[in-house]
Protein backbone atom coordinates (compact mmCIF):
# COMPACT_ATOMS: atom_id res chain seq x y z
CA UNK A 1 0.00 0.00 0.00
CA UNK A 2 1.57 3.25 -0.82
CA UNK A 3 1.49 5.90 1.65
CA UNK A 4 1.75 9.96 0.67
CA UNK A 5 4.38 11.17 2.43
CA UNK A 6 3.73 14.97 4.50
CA UNK A 7 5.47 18.30 2.61
CA UNK A 8 9.01 18.29 3.67
CA UNK A 9 10.76 20.98 5.10
CA UNK A 10 14.32 20.72 3.29
CA UNK A 11 15.70 20.94 -0.14
CA UNK A 12 15.35 18.17 -2.91
CA UNK A 13 18.78 17.84 -2.99
CA UNK A 14 18.79 17.38 0.92
CA UNK A 15 16.37 14.41 0.89
CA UNK A 16 17.84 13.15 -2.27
CA UNK A 17 21.29 12.90 -0.37
CA UNK A 18 19.72 11.38 3.11
CA UNK A 19 17.53 8.52 0.69
CA UNK A 20 20.76 7.86 -0.75
CA UNK A 21 22.33 7.04 2.81
CA UNK A 22 19.69 5.31 4.10
CA UNK A 23 20.00 2.87 1.03
CA UNK A 24 23.76 2.67 0.84
CA UNK A 25 23.24 1.95 5.15
CA UNK A 26 20.95 -0.62 4.26
CA UNK A 27 22.89 -2.22 1.84
CA UNK A 28 26.33 -2.37 4.20
CA UNK A 29 23.96 -4.06 6.83
CA UNK A 30 22.60 -6.50 4.95
CA UNK A 31 25.98 -7.63 3.06
CA UNK A 32 26.34 -11.76 4.06
CA UNK A 33 28.43 -12.48 6.87
CA UNK A 34 28.60 -14.85 9.75
CA UNK A 35 27.54 -14.21 13.37
CA UNK A 36 31.09 -14.81 14.41
CA UNK A 37 31.72 -11.01 15.59
CA UNK A 38 33.10 -12.46 18.99
CA UNK A 39 35.69 -14.83 17.88
CA UNK A 40 38.96 -13.61 17.97
CA UNK A 41 42.14 -15.58 16.85
CA UNK A 42 45.53 -15.03 18.35
CA UNK A 43 46.81 -12.90 20.42
CA UNK A 44 45.15 -9.68 22.28
CA UNK A 45 46.62 -6.68 23.74
CA UNK A 46 45.48 -3.74 25.42
CA UNK A 47 43.57 -1.06 24.94
CA UNK A 48 43.56 -1.03 20.98
CA UNK A 49 42.71 -4.81 20.84
CA UNK A 50 39.45 -4.14 23.04
CA UNK A 51 38.49 -0.86 20.96
CA UNK A 52 38.80 -2.66 17.77
CA UNK A 53 36.95 -5.84 19.01
CA UNK A 54 33.22 -4.32 18.54
CA UNK A 55 34.04 -2.60 15.62
CA UNK A 56 35.28 -6.04 13.92
CA UNK A 57 31.90 -7.82 14.87
CA UNK A 58 28.74 -7.13 13.06
CA UNK A 59 26.43 -8.57 15.17
CA UNK A 60 27.65 -6.13 18.19
CA UNK A 61 28.20 -3.53 16.09
CA UNK A 62 24.85 -3.64 14.68
CA UNK A 63 22.84 -3.81 18.29
CA UNK A 64 25.17 -0.88 19.73
CA UNK A 65 24.14 1.15 16.84
CA UNK A 66 20.87 0.34 17.41
CA UNK A 67 20.63 1.10 21.46
CA UNK A 68 22.14 5.04 19.62
CA UNK A 69 19.08 4.84 16.94
CA UNK A 70 16.05 4.01 19.29
CA UNK A 71 17.28 6.14 21.77
CA UNK A 72 17.06 9.25 19.23
CA UNK A 73 14.04 7.96 18.13
CA UNK A 74 12.13 7.92 21.19
CA UNK A 75 13.81 11.77 22.03
CA UNK A 76 13.77 12.88 25.69
CA UNK A 77 16.08 11.37 28.21
CA UNK A 78 16.91 8.33 26.55
CA UNK A 79 18.84 9.79 24.25
CA UNK A 80 21.61 9.49 26.94
CA UNK A 81 19.96 7.20 29.50
CA UNK A 82 19.55 4.16 27.09
CA UNK A 83 23.69 4.63 26.15
CA UNK A 84 25.10 5.44 29.45
CA UNK A 85 23.24 1.95 30.78
CA UNK A 86 24.32 0.29 27.96
CA UNK A 87 27.87 -0.30 28.50
CA UNK A 88 27.58 -0.92 32.38
CA UNK A 89 25.52 -3.30 32.22
CA UNK A 90 27.51 -4.78 29.32
CA UNK A 91 30.75 -4.87 32.39
CA UNK A 92 28.28 -7.17 34.40
CA UNK A 93 27.79 -9.66 31.50
CA UNK A 94 31.57 -9.50 31.41
CA UNK A 95 31.85 -10.29 35.03
CA UNK A 96 29.53 -13.52 33.93
CA UNK A 97 31.87 -14.10 30.95
CA UNK A 98 34.93 -14.43 33.19
CA UNK A 99 33.18 -17.02 35.27
CA UNK A 100 31.82 -18.96 32.34
CA UNK A 101 28.27 -18.84 34.15
CA UNK A 102 26.48 -18.35 30.69
CA UNK A 103 26.48 -21.22 27.80
CA UNK A 104 27.99 -20.23 25.03
CA UNK A 105 25.07 -21.08 22.50
CA UNK A 106 22.61 -19.22 24.61
CA UNK A 107 24.93 -16.53 24.38
CA UNK A 108 25.17 -16.18 20.46
CA UNK A 109 21.53 -16.65 19.93
CA UNK A 110 20.37 -13.78 22.79
CA UNK A 111 22.79 -11.75 20.65
CA UNK A 112 21.53 -12.35 17.19
CA UNK A 113 17.76 -11.55 18.78
CA UNK A 114 18.93 -8.54 20.44
CA UNK A 115 19.53 -7.08 16.57
CA UNK A 116 16.21 -8.26 15.27
CA UNK A 117 14.88 -7.00 18.56
CA UNK A 118 16.37 -3.70 18.74
CA UNK A 119 15.63 -3.13 15.13
CA UNK A 120 12.48 -4.15 14.92
CA UNK A 121 11.61 -1.63 17.82
CA UNK A 122 13.17 1.15 15.52
CA UNK A 123 11.03 0.11 12.85
CA UNK A 124 8.23 -0.52 14.84
CA UNK A 125 8.84 3.32 15.73
CA UNK A 126 7.60 2.35 19.26
CA UNK A 127 8.25 4.74 21.73
CA UNK A 128 8.79 2.71 24.73
CA UNK A 129 8.36 3.74 28.52
CA UNK A 130 11.61 4.12 30.11
CA UNK A 131 11.60 1.53 32.09
CA UNK A 132 10.55 -0.74 29.43
CA UNK A 133 13.50 0.51 26.90
CA UNK A 134 15.87 0.44 29.67
CA UNK A 135 15.11 -3.50 31.24
CA UNK A 136 14.96 -4.42 27.64
CA UNK A 137 18.65 -3.16 26.63
CA UNK A 138 19.75 -4.42 30.01
CA UNK A 139 18.83 -7.30 29.37
CA UNK A 140 20.77 -7.48 25.71
CA UNK A 141 23.66 -5.53 26.94
CA UNK A 142 24.17 -8.66 30.04
CA UNK A 143 24.81 -11.06 26.67
CA UNK A 144 26.96 -8.90 24.43
CA UNK A 145 28.97 -8.42 27.85
CA UNK A 146 29.71 -12.28 28.39
CA UNK A 147 32.30 -12.62 25.10
CA UNK A 148 33.72 -9.67 25.95
CA UNK A 149 34.31 -10.69 29.58
CA UNK A 150 35.56 -14.00 28.29
CA UNK A 151 38.21 -12.79 26.42
CA UNK A 152 39.61 -10.08 28.34
CA UNK A 153 41.54 -12.70 30.65
CA UNK A 154 43.45 -13.46 27.26
CA UNK A 155 44.82 -9.70 26.83
CA UNK A 156 48.23 -8.60 27.73
CA UNK A 157 46.35 -6.30 29.57
CA UNK A 158 42.51 -7.15 30.62
CA UNK A 159 41.67 -3.98 32.52
CA UNK A 160 42.55 -1.89 29.29
CA UNK A 161 41.02 -4.15 27.24
CA UNK A 162 38.04 -3.86 28.96
CA UNK A 163 38.55 -0.37 28.77
CA UNK A 164 38.55 0.02 25.30
CA UNK A 165 35.66 -1.89 24.14
CA UNK A 166 33.51 -0.29 26.64
CA UNK A 167 34.97 2.99 24.90
CA UNK A 168 34.38 1.94 21.18
CA UNK A 169 30.98 0.54 22.42
CA UNK A 170 30.15 4.01 24.01
CA UNK A 171 31.37 5.67 19.98
CA UNK A 172 29.17 3.47 18.06
CA UNK A 173 26.16 4.49 20.48
CA UNK A 174 27.22 8.08 19.52
CA UNK A 175 27.50 7.57 15.81
CA UNK A 176 23.77 5.41 16.14
CA UNK A 177 22.24 8.94 18.31
CA UNK A 178 23.67 11.14 15.46
CA UNK A 179 22.23 9.14 12.68
CA UNK A 180 18.73 8.27 13.98
CA UNK A 181 19.16 12.41 14.67
CA UNK A 182 20.08 13.48 11.55
CA UNK A 183 17.51 11.11 9.68
CA UNK A 184 14.75 11.65 12.04
CA UNK A 185 12.93 15.06 10.82
CA UNK A 186 13.39 13.89 6.97
CA UNK A 187 9.50 11.64 5.99
CA UNK A 188 8.02 11.43 8.69
CA UNK A 189 11.30 9.55 10.61
CA UNK A 190 10.55 6.64 7.85
CA UNK A 191 14.12 6.48 6.93
CA UNK A 192 15.12 5.65 10.46
CA UNK A 193 12.61 2.95 10.45
CA UNK A 194 14.13 1.67 7.46
CA UNK A 195 17.26 1.87 8.78
CA UNK A 196 15.72 -0.17 11.63
CA UNK A 197 14.23 -2.59 9.71
CA UNK A 198 17.41 -3.34 7.69
CA UNK A 199 19.49 -4.09 11.20
CA UNK A 200 16.44 -6.08 12.07
CA UNK A 201 17.20 -8.64 8.79
CA UNK A 202 20.55 -8.33 9.66
CA UNK A 203 19.23 -10.16 12.72
CA UNK A 204 17.31 -12.72 11.00
CA UNK A 205 19.94 -14.05 9.19
CA UNK A 206 22.23 -13.89 12.03
CA UNK A 207 20.06 -16.55 13.37
CA UNK A 208 19.91 -18.10 10.50
CA UNK A 209 23.51 -18.60 10.48
CA UNK A 210 23.51 -19.68 14.23
CA UNK A 211 20.42 -22.69 13.64
CA UNK A 212 21.33 -23.89 10.55
CA UNK A 213 25.66 -23.81 11.04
Amino acid sequence: MMVRLPPLQRSQGDTARSLRLAHVLAAMLLLPSTASAHVMDGPLGGFGSGFGHPLAGPDHFLAMLAVGLWGAQIGGRTVWTLPATFPMIMCVGGVLGMLGLLPTEIVQVGIALSVLVLGGVIAAKWKAPEWAALLLISIFALLHGVPHGALAPRASDPAAFTVGFVVSTGVIHVVGIAIGAALKPIAGGRLVQALGAAISLAGIWFLFGLLTG
